[in-house]
């Protein structure tokens, strides 16, 4: 893969962001790439538990920036991507675990979410800025946020595109546990061994158990469309003007 970084070490697996030049930003190709691992991992019986993490200064600087600047063309399929990605993350039958470091954007939170148990590095910063870039937050993010933190959190999160801290991330219930920097690792390791030291088949109970019902209080289906509105905001001038001032504020 070009993008990620993938071993099995006995039941315990590893799906590492590897782009840190850029951040390991999630580009078209990098959330094909995830959506693959998702399934290569599910074929591995023996594999309870995947960690998710990013090399470098970043977890993820969210959706490559480049899809919005005029310098790539976004077509549907193209605009699905996330939302497939997210899905395949979220039904994978090993428990999944995000490592979270440095910055989480946009669509880093939406693939934090569609994790099931999520360890942050205090020094870790969320944000979640696409209405400042003048798109939705789509690849099924609102209903997954809802999920997690509730509507009125959503809202404020969405639409203020304001960065929060893990503790406050960890108060809303977004992420299960903060821990020093250079505890994250170890923190990891020893969650994902005490997790595989379990029956494989408790464990997907339980997670088969709970993602229906987390199904059944707000359904991801609804975010069918997501690519639909996406693509309708890349086309309409007041978004895109939004958007540019954005990026040129940012010097890109």
């Amino acid at each position: 893969m070009e993008t990620l970084l993938t071993e099995i070490d006995g039941p315990v697996g590893r799906i590492v962001l590897n782009n840190p030049a850029k951040l390991n930003p999630l580009s078209v190709n990098c959330l094909e790439e995830l959506t693959e691992a998702a399934a290569w991992f599910d074929a591995h019986d023996d594999v309870k538990v995947v960690i998710i993490s990013g090399t470098g200064r970043a977890f993820t600087a969210g959706a490559d920036l480049a899809a919005f600047t005029g310098e790539a063309e976004m077509r549907r399929e193209g605009a699905d991507t996330g939302r497939r990605m997210a899905e395949a993350v979220e039904r994978m039958k090993a428990v999944t675990i995000a490592a979270v470091h440095g910055h989480c954007v946009g669509g880093g939170c939406v693939l934090v979410a569609a994790c099931d148990l999520r360890v942050a590095a205090q020094s870790t910063r969320f944000s979640i800025p696409e209405v400042d870039i003048g798109i939705p937050l789509a690849w099924g993010g609102i209903p997954r946020l809802v999920r997690e933190v509730g509507p009125a959190v959503t809202r404020d999160l969405v639409l203020s595109c304001r960065p929060f801290s893990p503790a406050e991330a960890q108060t809303m219930g977004f992420v299960n546990r903060v821990v020093p920097d250079d505890e994250l690792e170890s923190a990891v390791e020893e969650l994902a061994r005490s997790l595989a030291a379990k029956s494989t088949y408790t464990l997907r109970t339980v997670l088969q158990g709970v993602d229906a019902a987390a199904e059944a209080m707000v359904s991801t289906a609804v975010a069918f469309n997501d690519a639909d509105t996406l693509l309708t905001a890349l086309n309409d001038d007041e978004s895109r003007a939004v958007g540019r001032r954005y990026l040129e504020a940012r010097g890109r």
